[in-house]
Protein backbone atom coordinates (compact mmCIF):
# COMPACT_ATOMS: atom_id res chain seq x y z
CA UNK A 1 0.00 0.00 0.00
CA UNK A 2 1.35 3.44 -0.91
CA UNK A 3 1.59 6.33 1.51
CA UNK A 4 -1.02 8.35 -0.42
CA UNK A 5 -3.58 5.53 -0.31
CA UNK A 6 -3.06 5.06 3.42
CA UNK A 7 -3.46 8.82 3.93
CA UNK A 8 -6.65 9.00 1.85
CA UNK A 9 -8.19 6.10 3.80
CA UNK A 10 -7.38 7.86 7.08
CA UNK A 11 -8.82 11.22 5.95
CA UNK A 12 -12.06 9.65 4.68
CA UNK A 13 -12.58 7.42 7.74
CA UNK A 14 -11.70 10.02 10.38
CA UNK A 15 -13.49 12.91 8.63
CA UNK A 16 -16.60 10.81 8.08
CA UNK A 17 -16.53 9.64 11.70
CA UNK A 18 -16.59 13.24 12.96
CA UNK A 19 -19.47 14.26 10.71
CA UNK A 20 -21.58 11.15 11.31
CA UNK A 21 -20.70 9.36 14.55
CA UNK A 22 -19.68 12.45 16.53
CA UNK A 23 -22.91 14.26 15.74
CA UNK A 24 -24.88 11.07 16.44
CA UNK A 25 -23.43 10.96 19.96
CA UNK A 26 -24.05 14.68 20.42
CA UNK A 27 -27.73 14.22 19.53
CA UNK A 28 -28.14 11.06 21.64
CA UNK A 29 -26.72 12.61 24.78
CA UNK A 30 -28.29 16.02 24.36
CA UNK A 31 -26.35 19.27 24.06
CA UNK A 32 -27.82 22.53 25.36
CA UNK A 33 -26.11 25.45 23.59
CA UNK A 34 -27.81 27.93 25.94
CA UNK A 35 -26.74 26.31 29.22
CA UNK A 36 -24.20 28.05 31.41
CA UNK A 37 -21.03 25.97 31.60
CA UNK A 38 -18.96 25.44 34.78
CA UNK A 39 -16.29 27.79 33.38
CA UNK A 40 -18.73 30.69 33.81
CA UNK A 41 -20.51 29.50 36.95
CA UNK A 42 -17.33 28.72 38.89
CA UNK A 43 -14.72 30.99 37.29
CA UNK A 44 -11.81 31.28 39.74
CA UNK A 45 -8.97 32.63 37.60
CA UNK A 46 -6.82 29.53 38.25
CA UNK A 47 -8.49 26.37 36.90
CA UNK A 48 -11.98 27.52 35.85
CA UNK A 49 -11.28 30.01 33.04
CA UNK A 50 -13.69 30.23 30.05
CA UNK A 51 -11.84 30.39 26.72
CA UNK A 52 -12.59 30.45 22.99
CA UNK A 53 -13.01 27.11 21.24
CA UNK A 54 -9.75 27.39 19.31
CA UNK A 55 -7.83 28.09 22.54
CA UNK A 56 -9.36 25.11 24.37
CA UNK A 57 -8.87 22.91 21.30
CA UNK A 58 -5.21 23.92 21.28
CA UNK A 59 -4.89 22.97 24.95
CA UNK A 60 -6.74 19.67 24.50
CA UNK A 61 -4.92 18.58 21.36
CA UNK A 62 -1.46 19.58 22.53
CA UNK A 63 -2.02 17.96 25.95
CA UNK A 64 -3.39 14.61 24.80
CA UNK A 65 -0.94 14.11 21.93
CA UNK A 66 2.37 14.13 23.77
CA UNK A 67 4.92 11.80 22.22
CA UNK A 68 2.48 8.89 22.23
CA UNK A 69 0.98 9.00 18.70
CA UNK A 70 4.51 9.04 17.28
CA UNK A 71 6.21 6.54 19.59
CA UNK A 72 3.40 3.98 19.72
CA UNK A 73 2.79 3.24 16.00
CA UNK A 74 6.51 3.18 15.22
CA UNK A 75 7.17 0.68 18.04
CA UNK A 76 4.15 -1.45 17.11
CA UNK A 77 5.13 -1.57 13.42
CA UNK A 78 7.06 -4.77 14.19
CA UNK A 79 3.70 -6.57 13.79
CA UNK A 80 3.16 -5.12 10.28
CA UNK A 81 1.29 -2.10 8.94
CA UNK A 82 -2.17 -3.71 8.69
CA UNK A 83 -2.87 -4.37 12.41
CA UNK A 84 -1.45 -0.94 13.27
CA UNK A 85 -3.64 0.82 10.69
CA UNK A 86 -6.80 -1.05 11.73
CA UNK A 87 -6.29 -0.42 15.44
CA UNK A 88 -5.63 3.30 14.94
CA UNK A 89 -8.75 3.80 12.82
CA UNK A 90 -11.15 1.53 14.74
CA UNK A 91 -9.73 2.40 18.13
CA UNK A 92 -9.52 6.13 17.38
CA UNK A 93 -13.17 6.40 16.33
CA UNK A 94 -15.07 3.86 18.45
CA UNK A 95 -12.81 3.72 21.53
CA UNK A 96 -10.75 6.90 21.94
CA UNK A 97 -13.02 9.63 20.55
CA UNK A 98 -16.03 8.19 22.40
CA UNK A 99 -14.11 8.07 25.68
CA UNK A 100 -12.79 11.62 25.33
CA UNK A 101 -16.20 13.07 24.45
CA UNK A 102 -17.97 11.12 27.19
CA UNK A 103 -15.41 12.17 29.81
CA UNK A 104 -15.71 15.86 28.92
CA UNK A 105 -19.51 15.64 28.68
CA UNK A 106 -19.84 13.97 32.08
CA UNK A 107 -17.51 16.54 33.61
CA UNK A 108 -19.32 19.57 32.16
CA UNK A 109 -22.66 18.13 33.33
CA UNK A 110 -21.18 17.78 36.84
CA UNK A 111 -19.84 21.33 37.37
CA UNK A 112 -16.54 20.63 35.65
CA UNK A 113 -15.54 17.98 38.17
CA UNK A 114 -13.01 15.29 37.36
CA UNK A 115 -13.76 11.63 36.69
CA UNK A 116 -12.90 11.01 40.36
CA UNK A 117 -15.82 13.12 41.56
CA UNK A 118 -18.11 11.52 38.98
CA UNK A 119 -17.17 8.12 40.38
CA UNK A 120 -17.97 9.37 43.89
CA UNK A 121 -21.36 10.67 42.79
CA UNK A 122 -22.47 7.68 40.74
CA UNK A 123 -20.43 4.75 42.07
CA UNK A 124 -19.41 5.63 45.64
CA UNK A 125 -16.80 7.26 47.89
CA UNK A 126 -14.57 4.18 48.07
CA UNK A 127 -14.49 3.99 44.28
CA UNK A 128 -13.48 7.64 44.13
CA UNK A 129 -10.64 7.15 46.64
CA UNK A 130 -9.29 4.12 44.78
CA UNK A 131 -9.57 5.86 41.42
CA UNK A 132 -7.79 9.02 42.58
CA UNK A 133 -4.96 6.96 44.03
CA UNK A 134 -4.73 5.10 40.71
CA UNK A 135 -4.68 8.43 38.82
CA UNK A 136 -1.97 9.84 41.05
CA UNK A 137 0.31 6.82 40.53
CA UNK A 138 -0.40 6.90 36.82
CA UNK A 139 0.44 10.61 36.57
CA UNK A 140 3.79 9.94 38.23
CA UNK A 141 4.51 7.37 35.50
CA UNK A 142 3.52 9.80 32.72
CA UNK A 143 5.64 12.64 34.12
CA UNK A 144 8.64 10.32 34.45
CA UNK A 145 8.32 8.93 30.90
CA UNK A 146 7.63 12.22 29.14
CA UNK A 147 10.23 14.18 31.12
CA UNK A 148 12.86 11.75 29.86
CA UNK A 149 11.54 12.06 26.28
CA UNK A 150 11.70 15.87 26.41
CA UNK A 151 15.15 15.89 28.03
CA UNK A 152 16.33 13.57 25.25
CA UNK A 153 15.13 15.96 22.53
CA UNK A 154 16.92 18.85 24.34
CA UNK A 155 20.16 16.97 25.06
CA UNK A 156 22.90 18.97 23.34
CA UNK A 157 25.52 16.23 23.28
CA UNK A 158 25.84 12.75 21.79
CA UNK A 159 28.57 10.12 22.08
CA UNK A 160 29.50 7.76 19.25
CA UNK A 161 30.65 4.15 19.65
CA UNK A 162 34.22 5.31 20.16
CA UNK A 163 33.14 7.54 23.03
CA UNK A 164 33.73 10.82 21.20
CA UNK A 165 31.24 13.49 22.30
CA UNK A 166 29.82 15.90 19.74
CA UNK A 167 27.26 18.71 19.85
CA UNK A 168 23.80 18.01 18.41
CA UNK A 169 22.78 21.22 16.66
CA UNK A 170 19.16 20.19 16.06
CA UNK A 171 18.61 19.43 19.76
CA UNK A 172 20.26 22.69 20.80
CA UNK A 173 17.95 24.67 18.49
CA UNK A 174 14.90 22.81 19.81
CA UNK A 175 15.95 23.57 23.39
CA UNK A 176 16.35 27.31 22.80
CA UNK A 177 13.06 27.58 20.93
CA UNK A 178 11.18 25.65 23.61
CA UNK A 179 12.52 27.87 26.38
CA UNK A 180 11.54 30.95 24.37
CA UNK A 181 8.06 29.46 23.91
CA UNK A 182 7.59 29.45 27.67
CA UNK A 183 8.62 33.11 28.02
CA UNK A 184 6.46 34.13 25.06
CA UNK A 185 3.52 32.14 26.42
CA UNK A 186 3.47 34.19 29.62
CA UNK A 187 3.51 37.42 27.58
CA UNK A 188 0.77 36.07 25.31
CA UNK A 189 -1.30 35.06 28.35
CA UNK A 190 -1.37 38.65 29.61
CA UNK A 191 -2.05 39.90 26.08
CA UNK A 192 -5.05 37.56 25.64
CA UNK A 193 -6.42 38.36 29.10
CA UNK A 194 -6.23 42.14 28.95
CA UNK A 195 -6.19 43.18 25.27
CA UNK A 196 -9.62 41.78 24.25
CA UNK A 197 -8.79 41.73 20.53
CA UNK A 198 -10.70 39.37 18.24
CA UNK A 199 -9.44 35.85 17.54
CA UNK A 200 -7.84 36.78 14.20
CA UNK A 201 -5.58 39.39 15.81
CA UNK A 202 -4.74 36.91 18.57
CA UNK A 203 -3.89 34.27 15.96
CA UNK A 204 -1.57 36.64 14.06
CA UNK A 205 0.20 37.58 17.29
CA UNK A 206 0.63 33.91 18.25
CA UNK A 207 2.03 32.96 14.82
CA UNK A 208 4.42 35.95 14.89
CA UNK A 209 5.73 34.89 18.31
CA UNK A 210 6.10 31.34 17.02
CA UNK A 211 8.21 32.46 14.05
CA UNK A 212 10.42 34.68 16.24
CA UNK A 213 11.11 31.84 18.68
CA UNK A 214 11.98 29.41 15.88
CA UNK A 215 14.28 31.91 14.16
CA UNK A 216 16.15 32.66 17.39
CA UNK A 217 16.36 28.96 18.25
CA UNK A 218 17.89 28.05 14.90
CA UNK A 219 20.51 30.79 15.23
CA UNK A 220 21.31 30.45 18.95
CA UNK A 221 21.23 26.75 19.93
CA UNK A 222 21.57 25.92 23.64
CA UNK A 223 23.86 23.04 24.63
CA UNK A 224 23.23 21.34 27.99
CA UNK A 225 23.50 17.68 28.91
CA UNK A 226 20.70 15.24 29.75
CA UNK A 227 21.01 15.44 33.55
CA UNK A 228 20.84 19.24 33.56
CA UNK A 229 17.76 19.16 31.36
CA UNK A 230 16.06 16.70 33.72
CA UNK A 231 16.46 19.24 36.54
CA UNK A 232 15.35 22.23 34.43
CA UNK A 233 12.28 20.39 33.15
CA UNK A 234 11.16 19.38 36.64
CA UNK A 235 11.62 22.93 37.93
CA UNK A 236 9.51 24.16 35.02
CA UNK A 237 6.64 21.72 35.59
CA UNK A 238 6.74 22.49 39.32
CA UNK A 239 6.02 26.13 38.47
CA UNK A 240 3.64 25.38 35.58
CA UNK A 241 1.39 23.03 37.54
CA UNK A 242 0.51 25.66 40.18
CA UNK A 243 0.36 28.73 37.90
CA UNK A 244 -3.10 30.00 36.81
CA UNK A 245 -4.04 28.38 33.49
CA UNK A 246 -4.54 31.74 31.73
CA UNK A 247 -0.94 32.81 32.52
CA UNK A 248 0.89 29.81 31.02
CA UNK A 249 -1.14 26.68 30.20
CA UNK A 250 -3.68 28.25 27.83
CA UNK A 251 -1.32 30.58 25.90
CA UNK A 252 1.53 28.05 25.69
CA UNK A 253 -0.85 25.38 24.36
CA UNK A 254 -2.35 27.98 22.02
CA UNK A 255 1.13 28.70 20.63
CA UNK A 256 2.03 25.03 20.39
CA UNK A 257 -1.22 24.06 18.70
CA UNK A 258 -0.31 26.14 15.63
CA UNK A 259 3.13 24.54 15.50
CA UNK A 260 1.60 21.08 15.77
CA UNK A 261 -1.08 21.73 13.17
CA UNK A 262 1.51 23.19 10.79
CA UNK A 263 3.57 20.03 11.35
CA UNK A 264 0.64 17.75 10.54
CA UNK A 265 -0.36 19.78 7.45
CA UNK A 266 3.27 19.79 6.27
CA UNK A 267 3.54 16.04 6.85
CA UNK A 268 0.32 15.39 4.89
CA UNK A 269 1.61 17.54 2.02
CA UNK A 270 4.90 15.64 2.18
CA UNK A 271 3.08 12.31 1.85
CA UNK A 272 1.12 13.49 -1.19
CA UNK A 273 4.14 14.96 -3.01
CA UNK A 274 6.56 12.12 -2.19
CA UNK A 275 4.06 9.21 -2.21
CA UNK A 276 6.43 7.03 -0.15
CA UNK A 277 6.37 3.30 -0.68
CA UNK A 278 5.39 1.01 2.18
CA UNK A 279 8.42 -1.14 3.02
CA UNK A 280 6.71 -2.95 5.89
CA UNK A 281 5.00 -6.33 5.59
CA UNK A 282 1.24 -6.17 6.01
CA UNK A 283 1.57 -8.70 8.84
CA UNK A 284 4.66 -10.32 10.33
CA UNK A 285 3.76 -12.69 13.16
CA UNK A 286 1.62 -12.98 16.28
CA UNK A 287 4.72 -13.28 18.48
CA UNK A 288 7.89 -11.22 17.89
CA UNK A 289 11.02 -11.70 20.04
CA UNK A 290 12.39 -8.61 21.80
CA UNK A 291 16.08 -7.69 22.20
CA UNK A 292 16.43 -10.28 24.98
CA UNK A 293 14.69 -13.03 23.04
CA UNK A 294 11.45 -12.83 25.04
CA UNK A 295 8.27 -13.10 22.92
CA UNK A 296 6.10 -10.01 22.43
CA UNK A 297 2.55 -11.07 21.60
CA UNK A 298 0.30 -9.03 19.33
CA UNK A 299 -2.36 -9.38 22.00
CA UNK A 300 -2.04 -7.46 24.28
CA UNK A 301 1.21 -5.67 23.25
CA UNK A 302 -0.19 -3.93 20.15
CA UNK A 303 -3.09 -2.45 22.13
CA UNK A 304 -1.00 -1.08 24.97
CA UNK A 305 1.83 0.13 22.74
CA UNK A 306 -0.53 2.18 20.56
CA UNK A 307 -2.46 4.10 23.19
CA UNK A 308 -2.43 7.73 22.04
CA UNK A 309 -3.89 7.67 18.53
CA UNK A 310 -6.32 4.83 19.37
CA UNK A 311 -7.51 5.11 22.98
CA UNK A 312 -5.72 6.58 25.98
CA UNK A 313 -6.96 6.84 29.54
CA UNK A 314 -4.82 9.93 30.04
CA UNK A 315 -7.17 11.78 27.68
CA UNK A 316 -10.02 11.37 30.15
CA UNK A 317 -7.95 13.18 32.78
CA UNK A 318 -7.33 16.12 30.45
CA UNK A 319 -10.93 16.16 29.17
CA UNK A 320 -12.42 16.19 32.67
CA UNK A 321 -9.52 17.67 34.63
CA UNK A 322 -8.54 20.82 32.73
CA UNK A 323 -10.32 21.29 29.36
CA UNK A 324 -13.87 20.90 30.73
CA UNK A 325 -13.21 23.84 33.06
CA UNK A 326 -12.47 26.08 30.05
CA UNK A 327 -15.45 25.20 27.81
CA UNK A 328 -17.62 28.25 27.06
CA UNK A 329 -20.54 26.47 25.43
CA UNK A 330 -21.74 22.87 25.46
CA UNK A 331 -21.70 22.70 21.64
CA UNK A 332 -17.91 23.27 21.78
CA UNK A 333 -17.35 19.92 23.47
CA UNK A 334 -17.58 17.89 20.23
CA UNK A 335 -14.82 19.69 18.27
CA UNK A 336 -12.60 20.03 21.35
CA UNK A 337 -12.77 16.41 22.55
CA UNK A 338 -13.96 14.20 19.67
CA UNK A 339 -12.20 16.40 17.08
CA UNK A 340 -8.88 16.55 18.92
CA UNK A 341 -8.83 12.76 19.29
CA UNK A 342 -9.38 12.22 15.57
CA UNK A 343 -6.63 14.74 14.82
CA UNK A 344 -4.33 12.67 17.03
CA UNK A 345 -5.31 9.51 15.12
CA UNK A 346 -4.27 11.32 11.94
CA UNK A 347 -0.88 12.00 13.48
CA UNK A 348 -0.56 8.31 14.39
CA UNK A 349 -1.25 7.36 10.76
CA UNK A 350 1.48 9.78 9.66
CA UNK A 351 3.88 8.09 12.09
CA UNK A 352 3.01 4.71 10.56
CA UNK A 353 3.63 6.04 7.03
CA UNK A 354 6.92 7.54 8.22
CA UNK A 355 8.35 4.32 9.64
CA UNK A 356 7.02 2.30 6.68
CA UNK A 357 8.92 4.56 4.27
CA UNK A 358 12.28 3.20 5.46
CA UNK A 359 13.67 -0.10 4.28
CA UNK A 360 14.94 -2.50 6.94
CA UNK A 361 17.99 -0.99 8.63
CA UNK A 362 17.82 2.21 6.56
CA UNK A 363 16.77 4.51 9.43
CA UNK A 364 19.52 3.25 11.73
CA UNK A 365 22.07 3.68 8.93
CA UNK A 366 21.07 7.36 8.76
CA UNK A 367 21.58 7.75 12.52
CA UNK A 368 17.85 7.78 13.26
CA UNK A 369 17.48 5.60 16.34
CA UNK A 370 14.65 7.04 18.46
CA UNK A 371 11.00 7.17 17.37
CA UNK A 372 10.89 11.02 17.15
CA UNK A 373 14.08 10.96 15.04
CA UNK A 374 12.62 8.34 12.67
CA UNK A 375 9.45 10.42 12.31
CA UNK A 376 11.34 13.68 11.77
CA UNK A 377 13.77 12.07 9.32
CA UNK A 378 10.96 10.59 7.22
CA UNK A 379 8.95 13.84 7.01
CA UNK A 380 12.14 15.72 6.13
CA UNK A 381 12.75 13.19 3.35
CA UNK A 382 9.21 13.71 2.02
CA UNK A 383 9.38 17.52 2.01
CA UNK A 384 12.87 17.63 0.50
CA UNK A 385 11.15 16.48 -2.71
CA UNK A 386 9.70 20.00 -3.08
CA UNK A 387 13.03 21.64 -2.27
CA UNK A 388 12.75 22.34 1.47
CA UNK A 389 16.10 21.99 3.30
CA UNK A 390 16.30 18.59 4.99
CA UNK A 391 18.12 19.89 8.08
CA UNK A 392 15.61 22.71 8.64
CA UNK A 393 12.58 20.44 8.37
CA UNK A 394 14.24 17.82 10.60
CA UNK A 395 14.86 20.45 13.31
CA UNK A 396 11.32 21.84 13.08
CA UNK A 397 9.72 18.40 13.35
CA UNK A 398 11.87 17.60 16.39
CA UNK A 399 10.75 20.91 17.87
CA UNK A 400 7.10 20.02 17.32
CA UNK A 401 7.54 16.59 18.91
CA UNK A 402 9.20 18.09 21.99
CA UNK A 403 6.37 20.66 22.15
CA UNK A 404 3.87 17.78 22.22
CA UNK A 405 5.60 16.10 25.14
CA UNK A 406 6.32 19.30 27.09
CA UNK A 407 2.67 20.33 26.82
CA UNK A 408 1.53 16.97 28.16
CA UNK A 409 4.03 17.25 31.01
CA UNK A 410 2.64 20.28 32.77
CA UNK A 411 -0.97 19.21 32.08
CA UNK A 412 -0.46 15.79 33.65
CA UNK A 413 1.54 17.28 36.54
CA UNK A 414 -1.44 19.54 37.26
CA UNK A 415 -3.84 16.59 37.02
CA UNK A 416 -1.59 14.58 39.36
CA UNK A 417 -1.55 17.44 41.84
CA UNK A 418 -5.36 17.74 41.69
CA UNK A 419 -5.78 13.96 42.11
CA UNK A 420 -3.56 13.95 45.20
CA UNK A 421 -5.46 16.89 46.70
CA UNK A 422 -8.89 15.43 45.91
CA UNK A 423 -7.93 12.10 47.50
CA UNK A 424 -7.96 13.74 50.94
CA UNK A 425 -11.22 15.60 50.40
CA UNK A 426 -14.84 14.48 50.50
CA UNK A 427 -17.89 16.26 49.17
CA UNK A 428 -18.82 17.20 52.76
CA UNK A 429 -15.35 18.39 53.81
CA UNK A 430 -15.43 21.73 55.64
CA UNK A 431 -12.63 23.82 54.16
CA UNK A 432 -12.53 26.11 57.21
CA UNK A 433 -12.16 23.32 59.78
CA UNK A 434 -9.70 20.89 58.22
CA UNK A 435 -7.10 19.24 60.42
CA UNK A 436 -3.45 20.36 60.00
CA UNK A 437 -2.67 17.01 58.32
CA UNK A 438 -5.44 17.39 55.71
CA UNK A 439 -4.44 21.01 55.13
CA UNK A 440 -0.89 19.85 54.37
CA UNK A 441 -2.04 17.04 52.07
CA UNK A 442 -4.33 19.38 50.13
CA UNK A 443 -1.80 22.19 49.86
CA UNK A 444 -1.13 22.57 46.14
CA UNK A 445 2.60 23.12 46.62
CA UNK A 446 3.05 20.05 48.83
CA UNK A 447 0.92 17.92 46.48
CA UNK A 448 2.97 19.04 43.49
CA UNK A 449 6.34 18.49 45.15
CA UNK A 450 5.61 14.96 46.41
CA UNK A 451 4.30 14.00 42.96
CA UNK A 452 7.33 15.36 41.14
CA UNK A 453 9.92 13.96 43.56
CA UNK A 454 8.66 10.40 42.95
CA UNK A 455 8.49 11.05 39.19
CA UNK A 456 12.05 12.37 39.18
CA UNK A 457 13.31 9.18 40.86
CA UNK A 458 11.52 7.09 38.25
CA UNK A 459 12.84 9.23 35.38
CA UNK A 460 16.33 7.84 35.99
CA UNK A 461 15.09 4.45 34.73
CA UNK A 462 14.58 5.94 31.25
CA UNK A 463 11.40 6.19 29.20
CA UNK A 464 12.11 3.00 27.20
CA UNK A 465 11.88 0.94 30.40
CA UNK A 466 8.87 2.85 31.74
CA UNK A 467 6.88 2.83 28.49
CA UNK A 468 5.44 -0.74 28.67
CA UNK A 469 4.15 -0.15 32.21
CA UNK A 470 2.92 3.32 31.26
CA UNK A 471 1.02 1.82 28.29
CA UNK A 472 -0.66 -0.84 30.41
CA UNK A 473 -1.60 1.61 33.17
CA UNK A 474 -2.79 4.15 30.61
CA UNK A 475 -5.12 1.67 28.96
CA UNK A 476 -6.44 0.46 32.33
CA UNK A 477 -7.24 4.08 33.11
CA UNK A 478 -9.32 4.15 29.91
CA UNK A 479 -11.28 1.18 31.27
CA UNK A 480 -12.04 3.05 34.50
CA UNK A 481 -13.04 6.21 32.61
CA UNK A 482 -15.35 4.21 30.32
CA UNK A 483 -16.92 2.46 33.33
CA UNK A 484 -17.49 5.77 35.12
CA UNK A 485 -19.00 7.44 32.04
CA UNK A 486 -21.19 4.41 31.29
CA UNK A 487 -22.57 4.49 34.86
CA UNK A 488 -23.13 8.27 34.60
CA UNK A 489 -25.04 7.89 31.33
CA UNK A 490 -27.17 5.08 32.75
CA UNK A 491 -27.97 6.94 35.97
CA UNK A 492 -28.96 10.06 34.03
CA UNK A 493 -31.17 8.12 31.58
CA UNK A 494 -28.89 8.56 28.58
CA UNK A 495 -27.79 5.89 26.12
CA UNK A 496 -24.37 4.50 26.98
CA UNK A 497 -24.24 1.13 25.19
CA UNK A 498 -21.60 2.49 22.77
CA UNK A 499 -19.14 2.44 25.71
CA UNK A 500 -19.64 -1.23 26.66
CA UNK A 501 -17.65 -3.00 23.91
CA UNK A 502 -14.59 -0.71 24.31
CA UNK A 503 -14.83 -1.17 28.09
CA UNK A 504 -14.88 -4.99 28.00
CA UNK A 505 -12.20 -5.28 25.31
CA UNK A 506 -9.82 -2.92 27.12
CA UNK A 507 -10.35 -4.84 30.37
CA UNK A 508 -9.09 -7.99 28.67
CA UNK A 509 -6.13 -6.10 27.18
CA UNK A 510 -5.00 -4.30 30.31
CA UNK A 511 -5.38 -7.06 32.87
CA UNK A 512 -3.40 -9.36 30.57
CA UNK A 513 -0.67 -6.78 29.93
CA UNK A 514 -0.22 -5.79 33.58
CA UNK A 515 -0.18 -9.44 34.60
CA UNK A 516 2.60 -10.11 32.08
CA UNK A 517 4.59 -7.10 33.35
CA UNK A 518 4.29 -8.24 36.96
CA UNK A 519 5.35 -11.78 36.01
CA UNK A 520 8.38 -10.49 34.08
CA UNK A 521 9.57 -8.18 36.89
CA UNK A 522 8.92 -10.77 39.62
CA UNK A 523 10.90 -13.38 37.69
CA UNK A 524 13.80 -10.91 37.35
CA UNK A 525 13.55 -10.06 41.07
CA UNK A 526 14.18 -13.67 42.10
CA UNK A 527 16.79 -14.42 39.42
CA UNK A 528 19.07 -11.41 39.00
CA UNK A 529 17.51 -8.82 41.32
CA UNK A 530 16.06 -5.39 40.54
CA UNK A 531 17.51 -1.91 40.80
CA UNK A 532 15.58 0.96 42.43
CA UNK A 533 13.82 2.05 39.25
CA UNK A 534 12.62 -1.44 38.30
CA UNK A 535 11.62 -2.12 41.91
CA UNK A 536 9.44 0.99 41.77
CA UNK A 537 7.99 -0.30 38.51
CA UNK A 538 7.05 -3.62 40.13
CA UNK A 539 5.43 -1.86 43.09
CA UNK A 540 3.55 0.49 40.75
CA UNK A 541 2.39 -2.41 38.54
CA UNK A 542 0.98 -4.39 41.47
CA UNK A 543 -0.73 -1.34 43.00
CA UNK A 544 -2.18 -0.22 39.68
CA UNK A 545 -3.56 -3.68 38.92
CA UNK A 546 -5.16 -4.04 42.36
CA UNK A 547 -6.66 -0.54 42.31
CA UNK A 548 -7.86 -0.93 38.74
CA UNK A 549 -9.58 -4.23 39.41
CA UNK A 550 -11.30 -2.90 42.55
CA UNK A 551 -12.62 0.24 40.81
CA UNK A 552 -13.73 -1.76 37.76
CA UNK A 553 -15.62 -4.24 39.95
CA UNK A 554 -17.44 -1.46 41.79
CA UNK A 555 -18.33 0.28 38.53
CA UNK A 556 -19.55 -2.85 36.76
CA UNK A 557 -21.75 -3.68 39.77
CA UNK A 558 -23.40 -0.26 39.46
CA UNK A 559 -23.72 -0.70 35.71
CA UNK A 560 -25.48 -4.04 36.17
CA UNK A 561 -27.92 -2.73 38.77
CA UNK A 562 -31.53 -2.25 37.76
CA UNK A 563 -32.25 1.29 36.64
CA UNK A 564 -33.22 3.67 39.41
CA UNK A 565 -35.51 6.63 39.01
CA UNK A 566 -34.00 8.74 41.75
CA UNK A 567 -31.29 10.21 39.48
CA UNK A 568 -32.93 12.69 37.14
CA UNK A 569 -31.28 13.54 33.86
CA UNK A 570 -28.83 16.34 34.40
Amino acid sequence: MSGILMMVIAIVVLGGAYLLYGRYLQNKWGIDPNAKTPAYEMEDGVDYVPADTNVVFGHQFASIAGAGPINGPIQAAIFGWLPVLLWILIGGVFFGAVQDFASMYASVKNKGRTIGYIIEEYIGKLGKKLFLLFCWLFCILVVAAFADVVAGTFNGFAADKAGEVTKVVANGAVATTSMLFIIEAVALGFFLKYSKFNKWINTLVAIALLIVAIALGLNFPMYLNLSVWHIIIFVYILIASVTPVWALLQPRDYLNSYLLIFMIVGAVIGVFVANPACNLDAFTAFAIPDANGNPQYLFPILFVTIACGAVSGFHSLVSSGTASKQIKNEKNMLPVSFGAMLMESMLAILALIAVASFSKGEAAAQGLTTQPQIFAGAIANFLSVIGLPHSLVFTLINLAVSAFALTSLDSVARVGRLSFQEFWLDSDTDDDNMSPFVKLMTNKYFATIITLVLAFMLTKVGYAEIWPLFGSANQLLSVLALVACAVFLKKTKRQGCMLWIPMVFMMAVTFTALGMTIYKLTKALFSVGLDLGNSLQLIFAVLLLILGVLVAIQGVKKLCEKSESKKAAA
